[in-house]
C-alpha cells in the first residue's frame, strides 16, 4: 500500500506520465495506491477511484467531471482566451 500526497509537485508532465508507468507495474504486482493529487495526469489512471471532498461531503466523480480535468483541458484547447480571461482589467 502506497500513500501519495501530491506527489506531482516536483514532477514535470513528463515524469507524471513516468510515475503512472511505474505505478501500473506496481498494481500489477498487487501493489494498492491512495494519492491525494491535483494532477489530471494522475487522476487518469485507468479504473481509479476518484474521490472529490467539497462542502457536501465526500462523492466519487467521474475523470472528466474533476475541474482539474476541465481546467486544464480548456486551457489547453485555447491558452490565449484562457490568458485573456484572466489578465483581462
Amino acid at each position: 500500500m502506497y500513500i501519495f500526497d501530491e506527489p506531482e509537485s516536483a514532477l514535470s508532465p513528463q515524469r507524471q506520465l513516468a510515475a503512472l508507468a511505474r505505478m501500473h507495474e506496481l498494481v500489477q504486482g498487487g501493489s494498492q495506491f491512495l494519492i491525494a493529487t491535483h494532477s489530471p495526469i494522475l487522476m487518469a489512471y485507468p479504473d481509479a477511484d476518484i474521490y472529490q471532498f467539497d462542502k457536501s461531503g465526500i462523492s466519487t466523480i467521474a475523470y472528466e467531471d474533476t475541474d482539474h480535468f476541465n481546467i486544464t483541458r480548456n486551457f489547453l484547447a485555447n491558452p490565449r482566451r484562457m490568458l485573456d480571461i484572466l489578465m483581462s482589467e
